[in-house]
């Protein structure tokens, strides 16, 4: 049997995953990111923690296929970084020099591509060959597979699909610099932000004016209790996120959309609430659309990064 190694860099914390051949977790764990003097030790501290390891399982070299690894930032040809603000890092040849000192097979990709690679490997798109995966969290990113490939475009940026725009209109600045971004609105620090803002503009009744520290979680919940301004909320949210998923759709004709992230856990209320305008911004068998929500929850980006060895 041959072993991998699934690694997902964060800016906090590095997790780490044994995986067989087939898709197994055999087990994972966490290190810290040491993000101090520009990264420099996050390689050698990955390094570090997979010989111990292997040390552990007494995999021989013939056994380890190899390692992949997820990273915040762009990616070319599957081993350089650009840059990482996130980890300090400018320019790195990550794949290259993680296999020098592992001695085996690296590979290196996007973080959110990881994560969409890992739901199609074993996850809520392991029936499908055409998939799409965003994840809502503190930020929102993407990634988009066309017949089991990754789009990652010429310089490591496709499938940004946070920074995608849906309102022109708006001048708020995000944090890649351009405005009127998808995250500004889809992401749970977005979706706090737009409530807060239409909380000063209405007298309606609902909870949240009770709240002091509103979370995404609140708006949900209250929503599904049939608080109406919190479902008026959900629904702003679901006509943005729909004019988004609609336009990524006419581009590549996805089988599934797959939502993961921290605002996933809503679950179905936020499901309905795309679908409800989806067929608004697209047109003939594309209205078809599947939506699902992600199944590998944060260890989706080990899986896919996992799974990068075996293509």
């Amino acid at each position: 049997m041959k072993y991998l190694y699934g690694i997902d860099v964060g800016g906090t914390t590095v997790k780490l995953g044994l995986f067989s051949e087939d898709g197994k977790l055999m087990e994972k764990w966490e290190i810290p990111t040491r993000k101090e003097e520009n990264g420099k030790n996050i390689l050698t501290d990955i390094a570090a923690s997979v010989k111990d390891n292997i040390a552990a399982h007494n995999i021989s070299k013939e056994d380890l296929a190899g390692a992949g690894v997820g990273v915040p930032g762009a990616v070319l040809e599957f081993t350089k970084v650009n840059e990482c603000v996130n980890l300090g890092w400018g320019s790195v040849n990550v794949g290259k020099e993680l296999s020098a000192m592992l001695d085996c097979p690296v590979k290196v990709i996007n973080d959110a591509n990881a994560a969409a690679l890992g739901e199609l490997w074993t996850g809520a798109a392991a029936d499908y060959s055409n998939a799409v995966m965003v994840t809502l969290g503190t930020g929102v990113g993407g990634g988009i597979i066309v017949d089991g490939k990754i789009i990652d475009g010429s310089r490591g940026y496709g499938g940004e699909i946070g920074h995608m725009t849906v309102d022109p209109a708006d001048d708020r600045v995000c944090n890649c610099g351009k405005t009127g971004c998808l995250e500004l609105y889809a992401s749970a620090t977005g979706i706090v932000y737009e409530t807060k803002k239409a909380l000063k503009e209405t007298s309606e009744a609902t909870a949240l004016k009770d709240m002091e520290d509103i979370t995404a979680k609140d708006i949900f919940d209250l929503a599904k209790e049939g608080d109406a301004f919190a479902m008026e909320q959900v629904d702003h949210l679901g006509q943005k996120l729909a004019l988004a998923f609609g336009n990524i759709a006419l581009m590549v004709d996805p089988e599934v959309f797959v939502i993961g992230g921290g605002v996933s856990r809503a679950g179905q209320i936020l499901l309905d609430a795309i679908k409800k305008y989806y067929s608004t911004y697209t047109f003939g068998k594309v209205q078809d659309g599947k939506f699902v929500i992600a199944t590998l929850g944060n260890d989706a980006g080990i899986f896919g990064a996992a799974s990068l060895v075996l293509s």
